[in-house]
């Protein structure tokens, strides 16, 4: 991987990141979730939206990828859709539509506007559970870290790749690079593992981790979010 594609990435993981932490926090089991992956637009798309669709002002959020099996996939929703509005509330920037998805219920059906080449759509969605493995993921994602995927030959997969500046990680003391070992004191070796166990520890509680730095041991507390 190279020097500007890994510093392109870790941007991008910081941004996600830093919109999960300042989203409202809310009982992990009563998560919903749509099943796509997003980014906001550059001004240039911006231009382009306002002249194609006659809008003053261009606006909205870009599906990059719609997951398998998901409620997004189910409604018909693609990649390269835009949308603009959720239950005719306008969505401006990926945090708008985090919150608005995290103040809805699992189960509930819900209506987006979305924008296509051939004009704009209205597509029904029924907003499901989020997965415990997702679940994981997020819960790190609010404490403030994200554990980067292994490189070819890498003899972990867990090592930390992006620790967002004041977060309750990194209050905590936890540093890229360090590999975790152990959450709540139960051992986590695969990255599925990991998951199970910031899955369980929810996020009413501090975390704790025993993270692997430079071949010695340390313990960590990171305080509950919003603490």
């Amino acid at each position: 991987m190279t020097a500007v594609r890994r510093r392109f990435l870790q941007a991008a993981a910081l941004l996600l990141l830093a919109l999960a932490v300042s989203a409202p926090a809310v009982d992990a089991v009563q998560w919903a979730w749509l099943g796509v992956r997003i980014r906001d637009l550059s001004e240039q798309e911006m231009d382009e939206i306002s002249a194609r669709h006659g809008m003053r002002e261009g606006f909205g959020v870009f599906i990059v990828d719609v997951m398998d099996g998901t409620p997004a996939q189910t409604a018909g929703m693609k990649s390269g859709d835009l949308v603009v509005a959720f239950e005719e509330r306008p969505v401006t920037e990926t945090r708008v539509l985090q919150r608005l998805i995290a103040a809805s219920a699992p189960g509930k059906d819900v209506h987006l506007t979305v924008l296509r080449p051939d004009g704009r759509r209205r597509v029904d969605v029924r907003l499901a559970p989020m997965p415990r493995t997702v679940v994981g993921e997020r819960i790190g994602a609010e404490f403030g870290f994200v554990v980067r995927d292994p490189e070819p030959g890498a003899s972990s997969a867990l090592s930390v790749s992006v620790v967002v500046p004041k977060s309750s990680a990194d209050r905590g003391g936890l540093q890229v690079g360090d590999v975790i070992l152990q959450v709540n004191e139960r051992a986590v070796a695969t990255r599925d593992a990991l998951r199970e166990g910031l899955a369980d520890a929810g996020l009413e509680a501090p975390l704790r981790l025993t993270v692997r730095r430079e071949g010695s041991r340390v313990s960590l507390v990171l305080k509950a979010p919003g603490a």
